[in-house]
């Protein structure tokens, strides 16, 4: 009898979660049916001017146009491209800065000043520098999106590596570790938790680079697809690209997740039934 008792509640539980789960996505839906069904009706009814705000039903046609045409993969294949090798080379750059002067406190108190005044400089504002210097082409966006990644890969990697456990680190240099053993062995495994948990903000990062980049100076991708909208006065090509590209980040946001959950499995789960 009281094993019975016992499998009940664990045996409740998924159906519990997975009905929780139903009832969000039940509430979401209603949000999004109510806020762009109000949005069509006060377009239609004149309420609202449908030159400055379009309506759902000719962004719906705008988008499903723009794919059953071919065009809109080309730009989403720019855009991807400029994100992947902006998050590539800002998490590669980021971890090495952040490896560098996690370990070398000299290096750290030296060019912290510099690494501060550089921060503080908002990122967009790069983007016409970067354009001047390497042209509307491939390598602005990449510049500008891996800079955007770079400082946030580098602040998680340069923690990591400087809350390392004392008495694991102490017990390695008891065992004469070698520095290349302490790097490998506790210093690394210790800063990846802190960038793999920094990779949602790093890809979003990346996506803002190659956009703003684009929408400043571009033939192709979904910046110069709206940039180009928004310069003949098009509010159904604008907001058709906002939605493209909201689309765009929630997929690559799915994958991302995705990733995270398969590297970080040896991470405990925090407990539902905790705090409640």
């Amino acid at each position: 009898m009281p094993s019975s008792t016992n499998v009940a509640p664990a045996m409740s539980t998924p159906r519990a979660g997975l009905a929780h789960k139903t009832k969000i996505r039940l509430f979401q839906l209603a949000v999004v049916v109510v806020l762009f069904g109000a949005w069509e009706g006060f377009g239609r009814a004149g309420v609202i001017d449908p030159f400055y705000f379009s309506m759902p039903s000719s962004i719906v046609a705008r988008v499903w146009e723009w794919f059953t045409g071919g065009d809109i993969y080309t730009h989403l294949a720019i855009t991807l491209a400029e994100t992947i090798l902006s998050f590539g080379i800002g998490t590669l750059m980021g971890i090495s800065l952040g490896l560098w002067l996690g370990l070398s406190k000299l290096a750290a108190e030296v060019l912290d000043p510099f690494i501060k005044i550089v921060n503080a400089i908002p990122r967009i504002l790069l983007a016409p520098i970067f354009v001047m210097w390497f042209g509307l082409g491939l390598t602005s966006k990449v510049a500008l999106g891996a800079t955007m990644v770079l400082f946030i890969t580098f602040f998680n990697t340069y923690q990591g590596v400087r809350e390392v456990n004392p008495v694991i680190l102490a017990n390695a240099r008891l065992l004469k570790a070698s520095r290349m053993s302490l790097l490998r062995h506790v210093y690394v495994p210790s800063a990846t938790s802190w960038i793999l948990s920094s990779l949602r903000a790093s890809v979003g990062m990346a996506v803002m680079g190659a956009i703003v980049a684009e929408y400043l100076g571009s033939s192709a991708g979904l910046g110069h697809l709206i940039a180009q909208a928004e310069g003949v006065f098009d509010a159904t090509g604008v907001f058709s690209g906002i939605v493209v590209l909201s689309a765009f980040v929630i997929a690559l946001d799915r994958s991302v997740d995705a990733l995270e959950g398969k590297l970080l499995v040896w991470r405990p789960k925090a407990d539902p039934e905790v705090g409640t």
